[in-house]
């Protein structure tokens, strides 16, 4: 007669190594949680993990260096273009850099959201000694890149947005509204290091529009992220500390500033101009696509905003509308 096959145990004097002894060290100490299981085949690879980890998607928000010289009507005088397509670079070299150093802080907050744990350093694909030292290499080496091939004005710029987002990362990131405020800084840094980059006179208009415009893109994903996960299981602190009428009430006075100023801004440069007035026509798809990407965040999409511009085509259409038109008014000028 065969036995039937018994569970295996580990008797006192047994260690246990590999992933088996991780994991349950992972979930017998207080406060640690284990890591999801590993992905299957070349996505579940450590090489992939190194790529993912540096967050090539989020790149696509460097996009707003070429701000500055569009609105310049710069953008295609090859002086410019240089500058500006390192500036892009660098930036994502250095936002890069931030994140593998905010994913090795949040690595137990990380694994304890429903998203986060599958990221790199969070699913142990990456260690986090080896995401610091990557980090500091980008760190180094932008900076240096900054001062040796365009203007040391771009190393400033890059220098202030590492300084502040490692200051988020560490403490800021748990302070009600200096957080958003901070967060808010980095989309204006990348439209300032365009212009620094090729040495460009920044607007007023430019830097107000930026700033809140950056304002409300950020207070609408809290808004987002705290319908969907709620502040009682979120893994963001300040999320327990915001109430979501505060979120709208922020999110709706800095898109009526952004709104107001881009406004002072298209009548101050059809003035300038003859003929159609391009520069006004462009409020009509500036106006739509803020509206439409404040119903898309008020779905309660918790995404970021790149992710909700590329998955909704009313909102890209209106976009390249916006484009085409103040393009045709700042060349037409």
């Amino acid at each position: 007669m065969t036995a039937e096959p018994q569970p295996a145990t580990t008797s006192p004097g047994t260690v246990r190594t590999g992933p088996a002894l991780s994991r349950v060290a992972d979930t017998e100490q207080p406060g640690k949680v284990a890591p999801p299981p590993r992905t299957p085949g070349f996505r579940g690879s450590r090489p992939w993990g190194f790529v993912r980890a540096l967050r090539p998607r989020q790149w696509v928000k460097n996009v707003l260096v070429l701000a500055a010289p569009l609105a310049a009507g710069e953008v295609f005088n090859p002086d410019v273009m240089g500058p500006t397509a390192v500036a892009f670079v660098l930036f994502s070299l250095a936002a890069s850099g931030v994140y593998l150093v905010n994913d090795s802080i949040d690595v137990e907050e990380d694994r304890r959201h429903p998203r986060k744990r599958f990221r790199p350093i969070a699913a142990g694909l990456v260690p986090r000694s080896a995401a610091v030292a990557i980090a500091v290499v980008l760190f180094a080496g932008t900076l240096t890149a900054g001062v040796l091939l365009t203007r040391p004005a771009l190393a400033w710029v890059l220098a202030s947005y590492v300084v502040i987002q490692l200051a988020y990362c560490t403490f800021l990131k748990n302070e009600p509204v200096i957080d958003l405020a901070v967060v808010a800084s980095g989309f204006l840094l990348r439209g300032i290091a365009g212009g620094v980059a090729a040495g460009l006179v920044l607007s007023q208009w430019f830097l107000l529009v930026a700033a809140f415009g950056s304002l409300f893109m950020v207070a609408g994903k809290r808004y987002s992220e705290l319908i969907v996960v709620g502040d009682a299981g979120a893994t963001r602190k300040t999320l327990r500390e915001y109430s979501a009428s505060y979120l709208r009430f922020v999110w709706s006075l800095s898109a009526a500033v952004a709104l107001s100023a881009y406004c002072l801004w298209a009548f101050e440069m059809s003035e300038t101009q003859d003929g159609v007035p391009w520069a006004t026509f462009s409020i009509a798809p500036f106006v739509l696509a803020i509206l439409r990407y404040a119903r898309d965040v008020d779905k309660g999409a918790a995404g970021a905003p790149e992710e909700i511009v590329m998955h909704d085509r009313v909102l890209l259409i209106l976009g390249a509308l916006w484009a085409l038109t103040v393009a045709l008014g700042v060349f037409s000028g």
